[in-house]
């Protein structure tokens, strides 16, 4: 049976959507990598967004095909790696369970806190500048869909000043490592019947 390429599998896809269907997905980055746990959403309609005011040299891989990586500093401190969805949305790689290349990320990191935060994940993923636009294709980057959707855990974002109120971030139940807890009575989004508002 011939394996559809991850690009094709979420073509058309709203980053909303998107962030959902990579709970519970395997992202490997050049030999290192493990089970995505936590995602948030971002939409070119929302103020917290990179892309609300439109396309710039920034943000260009925002507006590129789905599928690919969008990859920025934040604050001018550490990289973050997003996955982009339909034209101008992208979802933000929060959190994952570290799986394979331990040894890797654990020198890369130099703490027990591996991938449970944006920004300790691309170090420890050795995400890179030059990786902005890479097609998660499996040459440097892949992912994996899940073949079920897991159970999900849903709040709103972190660390922005607008739109706060969205929930759009979510998490796989029952995982440990969120960049920061879920709520304490979470939403639990069911497989069969997402939110239409979601």
């Amino acid at each position: 049976m011939t394996r559809i390429p991850f690009q094709e599998q979420i073509a058309d896809l709203s980053a909303v959507a998107l962030a959902r269907e990579l709970i519970g997905a395997n992202l490997l980055v050049r030999g290192a990598g493990g089970v995505i746990i936590e995602t948030e959403a971002y939409a070119q309609d929302d103020p917290a967004s990179h892309s609300f005011r439109g396309p710039t040299k920034r943000n260009a891989s925002m507006f590129g095909p789905a599928g690919h990586a969008y990859v920025y500093r934040s604050y001018g401190i550490h990289l973050c790696l997003n996955v982009v969805a339909r034209p101008g949305e992208a979802v933000l790689i929060r959190a994952l369970v570290p799986q394979i290349g331990l040894a890797l990320m654990r020198m890369r990191r130099g703490s027990a806190a591996l991938c449970s935060g944006p920004g300790r994940l691309t170090q420890a993923l050795d995400i890179r500048p030059e990786d902005d636009g890479t097609p998660f294709d499996g040459t440097d980057l892949s992912i994996a869909l899940p073949s079920e959707m897991p159970d999900l855990l849903v709040g709103s974002r972190i660390g922005i000043s607008k739109a706060q109120d969205l929930p759009w971030r979510f998490g796989l139940a029952g995982a440990r490592g969120f960049s920061r807890p879920f709520p304490r009575q979470p939403v639990m989004l069911s497989p069969q019947k997402p939110p239409d508002d979601l």
